[in-house]
């Protein structure tokens, strides 16, 4: 497949997608980050690639300037393979998303990692600050239209499965690793993930 056979499929991109992108958060910017509860983040290290999730209370995450973002990292299970990537490779990705709203926005841009105290503290919950924070600093804005989130009804309940279905988290893992697991009990996993949000 070359980009001239791509081009011949797809044709020419629309005009409205072809101007869409920016360089600066704007207002629109600015509002949709300040109502966003949840977002991915790429990372690479030059060779492979790792897409995490981050979620947290509405305005997380924060524009800083008007080409910057902050991004705090709670606590997880220590692979930290997002940040050790912008440690060898800077260029991210990010993809913000609003309950109920069907359109995303996408941040690229280059980040640097911070711990420092000071601006750890900014993003304090319940008392916890995180241990870092990562500042990334814009190359491109733009927004992606709501046909995905459409297509899968992800915002709509009545598409959503009665009951889960996949096994629990340890349940995958002991599989996957052939280990021992703390528990297989959904619950008890939940009531842990509660525990140790902050």
């Amino acid at each position: 497949m070359t980009p001239e056979k791509l081009r011949e499929i797809y044709g020419d991109v629309s005009p409205r997608a072809a101007v869409k992108v920016i360089t600066r958060f704007d207002k629109h910017c600015r509002q949709f980050i300040e109502n966003s509860t949840f977002l991915t983040l790429a990372t690479s290290d030059g060779r492979n690639l790792d897409v995490s999730p981050k979620g947290d209370p509405a305005g997380f995450a924060v524009v800083e300037t008007d080409t910057t973002l902050l991004l705090p990292d709670r606590p997880g299970n220590n692979r930290i393979d997002g940040l050790l990537n912008i440690l060898a490779h800077p260029k991210v990705a990010l993809m913000f998303m609003i309950p109920t709203v069907g359109e995303t926005l996408r941040v690229n841009g280059t980040a640097e990692i911070s711990d420092e105290a000071a601006l750890c503290d900014q993003f304090q919950i319940k008392g916890r600050s995180p241990k870092t924070v990562t500042r990334i600093t814009v190359d491109e804005i733009f927004l992606h239209c709501g046909k995905a989130p459409m297509r899968s009804g992800l915002w709509k309940p009545e598409t959503w499965p009665e009951e889960r279905p996949v096994p629990s988290l340890y349940e995958m893992i002991k599989d996957h690793g052939n280990v021992d697991v703390p528990t297989t009990d959904l619950s008890v996993i939940e009531e842990g993930y509660r525990k140790t949000l902050y």
